[in-house]
């Protein structure tokens, strides 16, 4: 029996790689074809040609300055570096495409009180620097105010003038300090009263059950006046909390 001849399928897995995949197959044979050809003048012809349908085909990149140049670049790497076209732009090497980054450094900080950050002692040392005496209390006693939000932020219990008085002599080294009769700015905590999504659900189809339930005379409504005084008595002890 003699042999039959199998057709030859062209898959994806039998091609060459996309160099750039936004592009697509297409472009990418174009540029192989403007590289083989022999004249320097047919292959810029056609390579205007190409730039423009990349331009077309991602129209994202006029939104990018010099968007032109980046073009011109992508046709040399989609060419493997093999183009030789009179490119108004100067032609990209590897290297400078494949270029990795300085590894970035991390700042190693030592930070004595975590609550109030870098920033409350880079204020600090901006405050002692001061030599105006009554721009320098004024400074110190904003720092102190930053201090007390700071730390509400963190401890929503409570919290005293002193501890953050306390707080500030230590972290400036015992220069910095405010006077007895000097009083902070009152710090308000508003808590999230919000019900969340969930329970608005649950609530809902609560609501809608007893409305069923009720036939068609609907559901009971509550006409107590105590009741609803007691109500809104408990809905207004939840208030802001002040230190």
């Amino acid at each position: 029996m003699a042999p039959q001849n199998t057709p030859e399928f062209d898959y994806n897995s039998t091609r060459n790689k996309l160099i750039l995949s936004e592009y697509g197959r297409n472009v990418q044979n174009m540029v192989k074809y403007i590289v083989a050809l022999p004249t320097k003048e047919e292959r810029n012809r056609y390579a205007q040609v190409v730039i423009d349908l990349m331009g077309f085909l991602n129209p994202h990149l006029r939104d990018v300055a010099d968007f032109k140049h980046k073009l011109w670049d992508h046709l040399h790497i989609i060419s493997d570096y093999k183009i030789d076209v009179d490119s108004p732009y100067p032609k990209p090497t590897p290297e400078s495409i494949h270029l990795k980054p300085a590894p970035l450094r991390y700042p190693h900080q030592r930070i004595k009180y975590k609550h109030y950050g870098k920033t409350i002692e880079l204020m600090i040392e901006k405050a002692k620097s001061i030599e105006d005496p009554d721009r320098k209390r004024h400074m110190v006693q904003a720092v102190a105010n930053f201090m007390k939000m700071a730390y509400v932020q963190w401890n929503k219990d409570s919290v005293t003038d002193e501890s953050i008085l306390s707080d500030l002599f230590a972290l400036s080294g015992g220069t910095l300090k405010l006077e007895e009769n000097i009083n902070l700015n009152r710090v308000e905590f508003r808590p999230n009263n919000f019900p969340s999504q969930n329970n608005n659900n649950n609530n809902r189809g609560r609501t809608n059950n007893q409305n069923n339930r009720g036939g068609g005379g609907g559901g009971r409504t509550n006409n107590n006046p105590r009741n609803n005084n007691q109500n809104n008595r408990n809905r207004n002890s939840g208030g802001a909390k002040k230190y």
